[in-house]
């Protein structure tokens, strides 16, 4: 309760975050089966960046959100590029571990269904 009122934004950020997770996990177990069926084993590095690329997006978002403010001072640059660098970061490392161990999980799977005669 905050004011006497129920507040709401926690619950929707912490719900549109499960989303994310489950959207860049999805998403990058279906480019790894896409990568294994043509045979190309290396998918380590590349299920990493195939989720962390959120945070790119993010930063990306967050320039065009600073242009449309009117900073006059060099240092509201400062802290706010390097706030978002920071943000966007630590997004990167989230995203791309749960992409990561989301591909791993699934390669263990369907590696462990094979039976070899």
């Amino acid at each position: 309760m905050w004011m006497d009122q129920y507040y709401y934004v926690f619950g929707f950020t912490g719900l549109v975050f499960i989303i994310l997770l489950v959207t860049c996990c999805e998403i990058t177990v279906v480019l790894c089966y896409f990568q294994l069926c043509s045979e190309n084993y290396h998918w380590w590095w590349r299920s990493f960046l195939t989720s962390g690329s959120t945070a790119l997006y993010v930063f990306l978002y967050s320039c065009v959100y600073f242009s449309r403010l009117e900073a006059d001072r060099w240092f509201t640059y400062v802290l706010y590029f390097g706030y978002m660098i920071l943000i966007s970061i630590g997004m990167f490392l989230l995203t791309g571990s749960c992409g990561f161990l989301s591909c791993l999980c699934f390669t263990q799977k369907i590696y462990a269904s094979i039976k070899v005669d």
